[in-house]
């Protein structure tokens, strides 16, 4: 499991949560299994807690399972044991292989058939379609649910949610997955969560690498950094990375480059997510070129020690400027730096 969220609200008791919960209807209070706590799921539990959700979580990990308990959820001692009577099983994992475990030891017989079943990993592709099939030979529904958004979203109720299942899965889904998030979009059939979700963060890895390289190119022929941003957030080459996630410090609003990169989304998660579309592309026999360079790219950036960081801070090793154990890091085989 992954390392769990700060706690951001007051231990709440079943019993408030349900008077809570009146404002929003009695119909729309649930017994909510949640599962996997970490940076992304501690928030989303906790958004499900103060909605007036009875909410009973379980993680590998005693601290997340602490900070779940003062966000007003309640324990459970195992998986199985949390989605026992269950009406909706929430579970948020680092990877397919966690989903298929998780589902096939827990879930799969000690959940009711009556739950609906939502997966908000991110995996690839052809696993969610496998377990998605799996719990319907075992009588029950499925979706797959990855987000967009990050920690703070997860933690602010403001996640968006690609939704992959049958029209009946989805609107069984929807009413939880509107507690936790901004938008809830149906994509399709089973695994097309996964598939918008992958395919949009090739997208986002890439044009991130470009705006990253746009700006460093943009310094060596003297132009200002906030200069440049002005005229291409106007311009034809805006785009998200630019103007709402841009990669250098005291240039657009506030990002993770104004607190040393700490914090946002994880260059390690962007290459994981990168990976599984280059190996979705595979699947299928889809070229994508600049989806492999991003990969390339983020491969080196993680080789150096970059993992942890957020992905803008790529802009770092394509300026030369990142230090890895005291050295500054050379550029990727077969890149020509600017200048």
């Amino acid at each position: 499991m992954s390392k769990p969220c700060p706690a951001r609200r007051r231990k709440t008791s079943t019993a408030l949560r349900q008077a809570q919960g009146e404002q929003f209807g009695r119909a729309t209070v649930a017994r909510v299994a949640f599962i996997g706590l970490g940076n992304m799921g501690g928030g989303m539990a906790a958004n499900l807690a103060s909605k007036g959700d009875s909410v009973r979580a379980f993680d590998l990990s005693a601290d997340a399972l602490a900070r779940a308990k003062d966000a007003g959820c309640d324990v459970a001692g195992s998986a199985a044991e949390a989605v026992k009577d269950a009406e909706a099983v929430v579970t948020m994992l680092p990877a397919g292989k966690h989903v298929r475990e998780v589902y096939e030891s827990a879930v799969f017989g000690n959940a009711p058939t009556t739950a609906i079943l939502i997966d908000c990993s991110t995996i690839d592709v052809a696993t969610a379609r496998e377990v998605e099939e799996a719990a319907q030979a075992n009588g029950l529904t499925m979706v797959d649910a990855p987000v967009s958004g990050g920690i703070a979203a997860a933690e602010g109720g403001t996640l968006t949610f690609m939704v992959g299942g049958s029209e009946d899965g989805f609107a069984r889904a929807k009413p939880h997955l509107e507690k936790m998030g901004k938008a809830v979009i149906h994509a399709g059939g089973a695994g097309a969560g996964q598939a918008a979700k992958i395919c949009n963060n090739m997208l986002l890895g890439a044009s991130m690498a470009a705006t990253c390289e746009a700006f460093v190119l943009a310094q060596k022929l003297g132009l200002d950094p906030q200069t440049f941003f002005d005229i291409s957030s106007q311009a034809s080459g805006q785009c998200w990375s630019m103007t709402s996630y841009c990669p250098v410090p005291g240039v657009g609003p506030q990002t993770p480059a104004d607190r040393g990169y700490d914090g946002g989304f994880a260059a390690a998660l962007m290459l994981k997510d990168l990976r599984l579309a280059m190996e979705a592309a595979k699947s299928v026999d889809s070229y994508t070129p600049m989806g492999a360079e991003a990969e390339e790219l983020y491969t080196r950036f993680e080789q150096l020690g970059g993992g942890g960081k957020d992905f803008s801070a790529l802009i770092k090793m394509i300026d030369d400027s990142w230090q890895a154990a005291g050295e500054t890091a050379p550029p990727p085989p077969g890149y020509r730096m600017p200048g």
